[in-house]
């Protein structure tokens, strides 16, 4: 191998790894994935990847080796370029694009805009809001204005694309004024349950994936990675609840206290509709392709009634390993029926499982004492939750084992 060509695999390997971690992607799927394209492309690599940081290490011979140490932006999910960037290696390993056109076409996904526009992107939020309030119980009117809160909370999103102050302060804020907008709302209905409009309108923020995700980059020994995206979702986390702290204490002063009437429960069919409107919903949000949306869908409808099926005979701990379980599989399988990335599905599935608003409604109980919902021990029901999921995605790895590093 000349220089010129160790100079032009290097500079795709780099790009390729900075452009999926932009994408998303977790530490130790990353690193396995470069290790799997270094070799094919006959560069011998060593990855060292974290939410922040990232270290190549590429060598052909004793004589050429190259050191590169880049200093990034935590990835935000984007399943639809990470799909097109996992065609793109393979259409390179047969030979079907060369090195140059490769690198053409990596810079196109990773500048290519947000395929569903702000339309349908700011419907999803709103939608999403709604349907996660369907699926804790509540009623038809936190609902309602869970899904109103949504809308304005992509607003704040798009605000903060623009604006780099923003940016900075986007959950703190959006927790801030979704709370005092709805300290505004309950004096207009009263019959709402603020504590559940407030979380639903934020959820979209909350870090239940990031959490499960950084578990199981310990779980793979992935420990620096693992570690820091842990605390990077603790710290979310946090400003989330100071803002909705903050907010509720401005509300009330500006409002004053409501009178909480309890409205009509909502049916029971309701939950089970939230399922696939949630997860029709974050195909948008996750920026999916369409041609994998229904594969998306079917994951997240088979992970809930798995663990719903599961619960009712093991227990709701338990009963999220078996969901985790299912998923794992369908998404091992899905990647080995289409040759796909296995994250395609199993993320969407993953998501609908994760006790992210458990977290938050722990933390709530914690600091304050008072209780969201009646759940009793919820601080060791989310720790068995999280156990179960990253034992059931393990467990599932084993029964069908992935034959994709992505």
């Amino acid at each position: 191998m000349n220089d010129d060509n160790f100079i032009e695999k290097r500079r795709f390997i780099i790009r390729l790894g900075k452009a999926l971690h932009k994408f998303g992607t977790p530490a130790y799927r990353l690193e396995s994935h470069l290790q799997t394209v270094s070799s094919s492309l006959g560069v011998e690599g060593y990855f060292l990847i974290s939410p922040t940081s990232m270290t190549f290490v590429l060598q052909h011979d004793t004589e050429q080796e190259y050191n590169h140490v880049a200093r990034v932006k935590p990835g935000e999910l984007d399943l639809g370029s990470l799909a097109r960037t996992f065609d793109l290696v393979e259409e390179l390993s047969t030979g079907q694009r060369t090195l140059t056109e490769a690198l053409e076409r990596l810079e196109e996904i990773a500048n290519k805009p947000n395929p569903y526009g702000h339309k349908l992107t700011l419907l999803s939020f709103g939608m999403s809001a709604g349907a996660f309030a369907m699926l804790m119980d509540t009623s038809w009117n936190d609902v309602f204005w869970s899904a109103m809160l949504g809308l304005l909370v992509y607003g704040l999103v798009f605000w903060a694309e623009k604006s780099k102050r923003v940016a900075e302060m986007l959950e703190p804020l959006a927790a801030v004024v979704c709370a005092i907008l709805a300290c505004g709302i309950a004096k207009l209905d009263p019959s709402i349950n603020l504590p559940v409009v407030i979380l639903s309108g934020i959820i979209i923020f909350i870090p239940g994936l990031a959490l499960t995700l950084g578990l199981a980059e310990l779980a793979a020994r992935d420990l620096i990675s693992g570690t820091a995206r842990i605390m990077d979702a603790i710290m979310q986390l946090f400003k989330l609840y100071f803002g909705v702290v903050l907010g509720m204490t401005l509300g009330k002063v500006m409002f004053g206290e409501s009178v909480y009437i309890e409205p009509e429960a909502l049916p029971q069919y309701a939950s089970w509709a939230a399922v696939p409107l949630l997860s029709m919903n974050l195909v948008i949000i996750f920026k999916a392709r369409l041609k994998d949306s229904p594969w998306g869908i079917m994951a997240g409808i088979i992970a809930y009634f798995s663990a719903m099926i599961g619960g009712l005979y093991l227990g709701e701990s338990i009963g999220i390993f078996v969901g985790a379980l299912a998923v794992g599989i369908y998404s091992n399988l899905f990647a080995r029926w289409m040759k796909a990335p296995v994250s395609i599905a199993l993320l969407q599935g993953i998501v609908i499982l994760v006790p992210g608003s458990k977290t938050y409604i722990g933390l709530n109980t914690m600091i304050s004492g008072e209780t969201m919902l009646n759940q009793a021990h919820l601080g060791t029901q989310i720790f068995l939750i999280f156990m179960s999921l990253i034992a059931g995605i393990i467990f599932a790895n084993v029964i069908v084992p992935p034959k994709r590093s992505l």
